[in-house]
């Protein structure tokens, strides 16, 4: 299950019908909050979250599949995965595939994804930060029908407007032909997705066709989602001591105002430059934490600790 909970959950154009932005019916925001308790901020039950989750983004499906009735052995395995030098050292990044376990957990937990590239594992070397999409799901639509979810993950520490553009570059970059088709090629290539659905269903080859080389990726367009995942350091949350409504309505306010202007700068960047961009879903998920630098230092204390086991 979710472990947090959730404020807003809807299409925008629900939430903001007359707003004269150009939304194109497929932008949709998901505004979560972690809970509190005797005062503080849950903190081990948001590392709890990182950690439940860690082994489908760091860990291959076989990988998994050989340690799944050793949890220990699979958080040890995954750990030595990740790559302590961009969170000691790399300021400007620091906690990137924090966030993109983060979002492995809700693409599986709130979307109800599978999860057929472990990005983590995948990534070739040390310099590389970002070959692709942070994250790549397959969700299943019904009994015969899915839709293919390439996201992206951030970790800020703040999401004013001149955060805004780096993320919208990334989205671009994701959406370009070429990324597409290699994304494609890489899900098609994996053994992983073999292990997740019957090889003789009627969606398993509907999922290979559609993202074979020989299919056009404007045909795939329709069933593509985007999914944002942008978990930042609050300066709302930091002032409460408990998940009040106050706190709650000054959360969904300001995720709202945040999220209008980001699709407002998105359009205008993305909407003439991206063919079918407008049959595109794109899913802004907003998770806000008191303090990133805590956060990131638990991390690493915790992956130094398992890295020795």
């Amino acid at each position: 299950m979710l472990e947090f909970d959730i404020l807003i959950n809807d299409f925008l154009y629900n939430i903001a019908p007359d707003e004269k932005v150009g939304y194109c019916n497929t932008e949709k925001i998901l505004s979560l909050t972690n809970s509190f308790e005797n005062g503080d901020w849950r903190y081990s039950k948001f590392q709890s979250f990182i950690w439940d989750n860690i082994a489908e983004t760091a860990l291959s499906y076989r990988e998994r599949e050989s340690l799944i009735d050793k949890a220990y052995n699979k958080v040890v395995e995954s750990a030595k995965k990740l790559r302590l030098t961009d969170l000691e050292k790399d300021q400007t990044g620091q906690g990137s595939e924090l966030a993109e376990i983060i979002l492995y957990g809700i693409m599986k937990h709130h979307y109800k994804a599978l999860p057929v590239v472990p990005k983590i594992f995948y990534k070739q070397n040390v310099q590389d930060n970002a070959k692709g999409s942070d994250s790549v799901h397959i969700v299943l639509e019904g009994d015969n029908d899915f839709s293919l979810w390439l996201g992206e993950a951030k970790f800020y520490n703040s999401i004013e407007d001149e955060r805004l553009g780096t993320i919208i570059t990334s989205i671009e970059n994701s959406l370009k032909l070429e990324k597409l088709k290699k994304e494609n090629s890489i899900i098609t290539n994996l053994s992983d997705l073999d292990g997740l659905l019957d090889k003789e269903s009627d969606v398993y080859k509907k999922i290979m066709d559609l993202l074979s080389k020989e299919a056009s990726i404007d045909d795939l367009k329709p069933k593509l989602h985007v999914p944002i995942l942008l978990l930042y350091e609050c300066p709302i949350t930091i002032k409460f001591n408990e998940l009040s409504e106050e706190l709650k309505q000054q959360l969904s306010d300001y995720h709202l105002e945040r999220v209008k202007s980001y699709f407002t700068k998105q359009i205008k960047k993305l909407k003439e430059k991206i063919h079918k961009y407008d049959s595109i879903h794109f899913h802004t998920i907003l998770l806000p934490v008191p303090s990133k630098a805590t956060i990131v230092d638990k991390f690493v204390e915790n992956i130094q600790h398992f890295k020795k086991q």
